[in-house]
Parts: C-alpha cells; sequence; structure tokens
C-alpha cells in the first residue's frame, strides 16, 4: 500500500515546513536519549533516521552536538592551552579565529559538517584576498587605506602553508571530537590540498663559516659564542638564546688552563668532561618573554663541547662580567649566557638583527639562523659522519629529518663525485 510506514518508521512525523524523527541512543556518559534529525521531504528524512539507527548501534551517540565554533573555543582552552606550547597555542588560536570560525564557525559538528563542505570552504580560503575578508584595509586610519577598503584589491591571498596549517587545526580539533564521540569521522582528515614543494635549505661552506666566526671573532661580537654553538654544535636560535650558566657542566674546571694561558687546550679536554645540557629554551609568544622546556626530549641531550666552544664560551664569560661591573646596581643577575648591557635576555628579533649585520660585515652569503644550524649538518655530511652520530648532535627527533640533510650533499662535493665518475669511465 501506497504510502505505508515500515515497520519502526513511526518515530517519522511532520515538522514544520518539513519532516523529523528520532531515534532512542545511548549518549557518552552511559544515559538513553531520544536524538532527532530533520528534513525538508519523509525520503530525506528517512535516509537521515536509517544513518542515525546504524550509529546507535555501533557505539554513544551525543545528543546535543555544539557548533564548530563553539567546540574550537572548548578545545583551544581545555585541550591545547593546558597541554602544548604556547606558541603551538597562540598558532592555533590565530587560525581558529581568523579562519575557521568565520569560515564553518556556525555549522554543527555531527552531520551538517561534510567533507565537501570542508573542502569547498578550503579551496575558497585559498582563493580569497584576507585584506578584504577580514577588513584589514577598512580597519586603518582612512589616510592609509590603499587596497580593498577603496576599491582596489590588494590579492592579498593565504600562503598554501598557512591553508595547509587551517586544514591542521580543524584536523586536530576534529580528532579529538572523534575521542570525545562527538563525532563518527574526522571530516577534515579526508580533504585533499595540493602538495607543496619544500624550500630547500641554504647553507655555508666550511670557508664561509669560518670566515663568518672570524669577522664575529675579531670584532669581538658578544654573540660570538652564540654562532659557535650553532655552527658547531647545531643548536636552535631559542636553545641558544635559553641557555644558563647552570647549563655547563665543567667538570670540575672552573678556572682558565694555567700551563696554557687563556685559550683552552685538547690536554685539559682529556682532564675533564665538559657538557652542556639543552633543556631550555627562549621564545617571545604574544608579548611574553618565556624561558621553557624544549619542545621534545630528544632535545633534552648533554652534548660534549670541543675546544672552540669552551674557548668561545669562557671568552663570553669575561665579556659579561666586564659589562656586570660597568653597569653596577643596574645589573640583572639572570644566570642567562647570553645577556645585553644590562644582564637583560637577548631578544630573538634582536639577535636575528645582530645576526644580519654581522653576515654583511664577513662578507658571505646570506642564510638564515636555522641554515646556519643546517650549516652544522651539512659540515657533518662532508666530514663523512655517520648520520646515527649526527642524529645524536642535531638532536633529531625523526631520523628522516637528519637523512634528509644527507640527501642534500653540498654542490662542491657533488662535482667532485661527478668529476671521479667522469675520470674513471674516460680511459
Amino acid at each position: 500500500m501506497a504510502g505505508k510506514r515500515a515497520n519502526g518508521e513511526g518515530s517519522i512525523f511532520p515538522y514544520r515546513n518539513g519532516f523529523a524523527a528520532y531515534v532512542w541512543v545511548t549518549k557518552p556518559d552511559g544515559k538513553r536519549d531520544r536524538k532527532y534529525v530533520y528534513g525538508k521531504t519523509r525520503d530525506e528524512v528517512h535516509d537521515k533516521w536509517v544513518r542515525l539507527h546504524q550509529q546507535a548501534k555501533a557505539g554513544p551517540v551525543a545528543t546535543n552536538v555544539p557548533t564548530v565554533a563553539n567546540y574550537m573555543t572548548y578545545w583551544l582552552a581545555e585541550i591545547v592551552e593546558p597541554n602544548l606550547a604556547p606558541l603551538t597555542y597562540a598558532t592555533y588560536e590565530t587560525l581558529t579565529r581568523l579562519y575557521i570560525i568565520p569560515g564553518i564557525g556556525a555549522k554543527r559538528l555531527d552531520g551538517r559538517l561534510s567533507v565537501r563542505e570542508v573542502q569547498t570552504w578550503l579551496n575558497k580560503v585559498a582563493k580569497t584576498c584576507q585584506c578584504c575578508a577580514q577588513g584589514k584595509d577598512e580597519r586603518r586610519p582612512p589616510k592609509d587605506r590603499k587596497c580593498c577598503a577603496i576599491g582596489r584589491c590588494c590579492q592579498d591571498i593565504p600562503a598554501a602553508r598557512t591553508v595547509k596549517g587551517i586544514r591542521a587545526v580543524l584536523r586536530s580539533a576534529l580528532s579529538q571530537a572523534v575521542v570525545e564521540e562527538l563525532v563518527a569521522k574526522n571530516v577534515a582528515a579526508l580533504v585533499k590540498l595540493p602538495p607543496i614543494r619544500a624550500r630547500k635549505g641554504k647553507s655555508w661552506s666550511s670557508e664561509e663559516a669560518r670566515a663568518f666566526l672570524e669577522s664575529s671573532r675579531d670584532g669581538d661580537d658578544y654573540l660570538y659564542a652564540a654562532y659557535v654553538l650553532v655552527l658547531v654544535l647545531g643548536l636552535r636560535k631559542g636553545e641558544v638564546l635559553g641557555l644558563t650558566w647552570d647549563h655547563i657542566e665543567w667538570g670540575g674546571w672552573d678556572k682558565p688552563c694555567t700551563p696554557h694561558g687563556e685559550e683552552f687546550c685538547e690536554h685539559c679536554r682529556e682532564q675533564h668532561d665538559i657538557s652542556l645540557v639543552i633543556d631550555k629554551q627562549l621564545q617571545r609568544v604574544r608579548g611574553r618573554l618565556l624561558h621553557r622546556a624544549t619542545k621534545t626530549e630528544e632535545s633534552d641531550a648533554p652534548l660534549p663541547l670541543p675546544a672552540i666552544c669552551v674557548t668561545a664560551l669562557r671568552r663570553r664569560h669575561r665579556q659579561q662580567e666586564a659589562a656586570r661591573e660597568k653597569a653596577g646596581e643596574a645589573w640583572h643577575d639572570t644566570g642567562m649566557v647570553l645577556t645585553t648591557r644590562y644582564g637583560l635576555p637577548v631578544e630573538p628579533r634582536n639577535f636575528n638583527r645582530s645576526y644580519d649585520a654581522r653576515i654583511a660585515n664577513a662578507g658571505v652569503p646570506k642564510i638564515t639562523v636555522h641554515d646556519a644550524r643546517r650549516t652544522c649538518g651539512s659540515l657533518l655530511v662532508d666530514l663523512d659522519v655517520h648520520p646515527r652520530i649526527a642524529m645524536a648532535i642535531l638532536r633529531h627527533a625523526d631520523f628522516s629529518i637528519t637523512m634528509e640533510i644527507y640527501s642534500q650533499v653540498s654542490s662542491k662535493a657533488t662535482r667532485e663525485a661527478l668529476r671521479k665518475l667522469g675520470e674513471s669511465l674516460d680511459q
């Protein structure tokens, strides 16, 4: 008989301008309750009703599902901020506030948020001028407006890495929603994005690195010790700036080598086990300068100090003592290795400025501080150091990161290899 309800369809009924249905489900807290679905036609509601029955049989089902905006706010406050690094929280919060909530914040987490909707939204974000979308130009004083507010779009579209970061934040949040049994699947994990070609890191040759260090040493640069630690031990910028004198284990040797003068010698190195413990970093996050633990446990590893590092650190200690005496009562005893003339920690941005100025003075190619750390890895490649040993020195959490450096051998080594190959074939 046409229009006859199927077995169990008594819970489908007319509702406003369409239909509604409900299924008795077990909620995540173990209690039983009705969960409703809605649609414009009976067939649409019937399909949702069937899927809801299947979910109810598979496990607990949430009856009060929040919107994306509400859940992202909860997730940032209760999951991310207490458990992840401050810089990570700041990045996640920014991407959520500027992109996710304005774009899909009104959507409910359950069936209202589909793979197709997230895919279409991200595709649109990748092609939308964010100066227009976020009203950046409108917030400027009228005399400073130069694009969207006066009808000349500047095409400030987000970079591919930004779009990838947006998807990563949403995917991480929805993964937690799956754990909390608010949704059955993570739709963000199923979204496709175009591949991003990784930037090939630059590095100095050993001659260029030596010229840079000699320029810093001869100029009595107060950051000379920092540059040595970056190039010789591969320390990250935050790790160098976060070093305190307590991080150095002198092995009982706390005075200059008397028989051999101020400079450190290999004889003394054999007598004393001098090492550096790296477990802190210095970061500025949203106006706050944070001295906090390093990102991973792999970073928290003592490294033996070669002679050049010990000499540079003792040189730095003498510079600091002179600055302390000159500053007098204005000195701040922070215990940091790298400090200003008043004993305060060195700001990360100021470190970058000094680093760039030193590069110009040394007349070497300009590379980033991170690429200077990469230089340490490249020099280890040229010295035929085993990858596992290089991994321990650079304190990589993943061996594949070390092998990426080893796969990008220096151009000098490439030319030499091709020369040898040509000679072997030209017989």
